[in-house]
């Protein structure tokens, strides 16, 4: 045992104990290195120097970011203040591009990381002008395709004979509506050859005919594919009456493939267009507005007169459609009057409007859509008490008649159960509304359909036009 176990300490002496103690230790401190500590040499002095040069490098680079920082503030708010007042996009400040952001990778923002932007090169450049160009190119040939639409194939029934029809146009020198060239200037006449004359149904024609006093018949059918034809005083004039709204009909359509007219425009009824018999046009409110389709639908189906000089007027005028008639090789159609020319002073003749429904039917006036509205609107005829109860079972027939005091006619084009159509044209002159005039015309329909029926079964195919084009 210690001496401090054998006898205990005061207070005073375990102080002085412990002072002693800690003195001695603080000597021994001085005397001898601390274990396990570096030496501080040189090399230990360069490094920490290295260390402080560092942290000086790192001090003045965070300086300069704040610095980069706030200078990209403010020039990106001078630019968006000039952006929103002339409405530009972002402009580089004094001739500088923006200055990118700027961030640590532990800070970095998602999405796209703002660069400074490079000058294009001078490929880029061709590049991009030739996207350009293919892109206006692209838009304007739409707009040109929208604003003039091409016309359907097959406008006319043939290029030799669209060519032809231009020469003659240009040799001619007439012009049509308002101006323009007509559509056809081409005489599509029939080539007769004596040997196809039906000559017994023309006896019998005029045996009929002839046992009816005061009555005067004219005719001319004729079938384009075996070239049979009857003629009775087919050059004949004769009033025509409502059937001169058949060339009407087709000089409108001449006009809707001219782009003069279009089918959805208004046309409005004036005081001066209305006119009486025919027609219900008539008991509408002047002012009244009508489609021009509506309207030539009208003129034909139900033959009204108003809608006749409705078109009369919007197709330039009476002198105007004469030069348009006879500009297709039909010299004998002459429109002189408004309907409902009671007087019988507009004339045609049977022949001519027979061609008229041959060149109608086969194409020669009319574009393919054109010529199929024509036809379907003639087609739907109201009166059918003239050509059609002649016609054999089987047939078909578009057409167009007319009826006034002196005068009754049918025109048409007619089509058999065999697939061959023939041209019809038949006006009597009478003693003011005779009605022995609507019976002959009947007679005379159904013994021409007979001998035409006929003739087609045993008679070859023949092309007998002018411009070697045969019915569709």
């Amino acid at each position: 045992m210690s001496e401090y176990a054998r006898k205990p300490l005061s207070v005073g002496q375990r102080r002085q104990l412990l002072k002693q103690r800690r003195q001695a230790a603080q000597k021994k401190g001085h005397q001898q290195p601390q274990q396990g500590l570096p030496q501080k040499d040189s090399l230990s002095r360069k490094a920490v120097a290295k260390q402080r040069v560092h942290a000086s490098a790192s001090q003045r680079s965070a300086q300069g970011l704040i610095s980069l920082r706030v200078q990209r503030s403010a020039q990106l708010s001078r630019a968006s203040v000039a952006r929103s007042s002339n409405g530009r996009q972002l402009q580089s400040v004094n001739g500088l591009s923006a200055i990118p952001e700027i961030s640590s990778p532990g800070t970095r923002k998602k999405g796209r990381n703002l660069r400074p932007q490079r000058k294009p090169s001078w490929i880029q450049n061709i590049l991009r002008l030739s996207l350009l160009g293919l892109g206006i190119s692209t838009i304007a040939g739409t707009a040109i395709a929208l604003l003039h639409p091409e016309p359907p194939s097959g406008t006319l029934a043939s290029s030799k004979l669209q060519a032809q029809k231009n020469a003659s146009g240009k040799a001619s020198g007439s012009e049509g509506v308002n101006g323009e060239t007509p559509f056809d200037t081409a005489a599509t006449l029939p080539i007769l050859n004596p040997d196809k004359e039906l000559k017994d149904a023309k006896v019998k024609i005029q045996a009929i005919a002839a046992a009816q006093k005061d009555l005067v018949a004219g005719m001319f059918f004729y079938n384009p594919e075996t070239g049979a034809y009857l003629d009775l005083a087919g050059d004949k004039a004769f009033s025509a009456a409502s059937t001169i709204k058949l060339p009407i009909l087709v000089a409108f359509f001449q006009a809707v493939d001219a782009g003069q007219v279009r089918l959805d425009e208004s046309l409005v009824m004036r005081k001066d267009l209305v006119a009486s018999e025919s027609g219900v046009m008539q008991y509408q409110p002047v002012g009244t507005k009508y489609s021009a389709l509506e309207t030539v639908d009208q003129m034909i189906t139900i033959s009204d007169n108003t809608a006749t000089n409705m078109l009369i007027d919007r197709l330039g005028g009476i002198a105007a459609l004469n030069q348009r008639f006879k500009s297709w090789g039909l010299t004998q159609i002459n429109l002189r009057n408004p309907l409902p020319d009671l007087q019988g002073t507009n004339t045609v003749t049977p022949k001519d409007l027979s061609t008229l429904m041959l060149k109608l039917g086969q194409g020669d006036l009319l574009t393919p859509r054109s010529r199929d509205l024509a036809l379907d609107i003639l087609r739907r005829t109201v009166t059918q008490t003239l050509l059609p109860p002649g016609l054999g079972a089987g047939s078909t027939i578009a057409h167009k008649t007319g009826d006034i005091g002196p005068s009754v006619g049918d025109s048409g084009l007619i089509g058999m159960p065999n697939g061959q159509r023939y041209v019809a044209t038949v006006f009597v002159k009478r003693p003011h509304n005779d009605p022995r005039a609507q019976e002959l015309i009947r007679q005379i329909s159904k013994i021409s359909y007979q001998a035409l029926s006929n003739s087609s079964r045993s008679a070859p195919a023949a092309v007998t036009t002018s411009t070697a084009q045969v019915l569709p």
